[in-house]
C-alpha cells in the first residue's frame, strides 16, 4: 500500500485505538510500545510519542469531508 496521508492517519488511529485497550488494562504506554506496537508496527519510540499526541480521528474525519465535496 503506498504511502499516503490517509494511510498514516489509519495507522496511527489503530496505534491510539491499541494503547487504548491495552491502557484499559493497567499497561504504561512504555511496555505497550515495546511489547504491542514495536514488534507490530516497526516505529521508533519517539515516533509512537509523536502518533500518541495527534488528533488522528478528526484529521482522518477532516480528509473525508474534503473528498466529499
Amino acid at each position: 500500500m503506498a504511502y499516503n496521508r490517509r494511510y498514516i492517519l489509519e495507522k496511527i488511529v489503530e496505534i491510539q485505538n491499541t494503547v487504548l485497550e491495552y491502557s484499559k488494562k493497567g499497561a504504561s504506554q512504555a511496555w505497550i510500545y515495546r511489547n504491542v506496537i514495536r514488534p507490530k508496527f516497526f516505529i521508533s519510540y519517539g515516533t509512537f510519542k509523536e502518533y500518541m499526541t495527534r488528533n488522528a480521528k478528526r484529521e482522518l474525519k477532516e480528509l473525508n469531508e474534503n473528498e466529499n465535496l
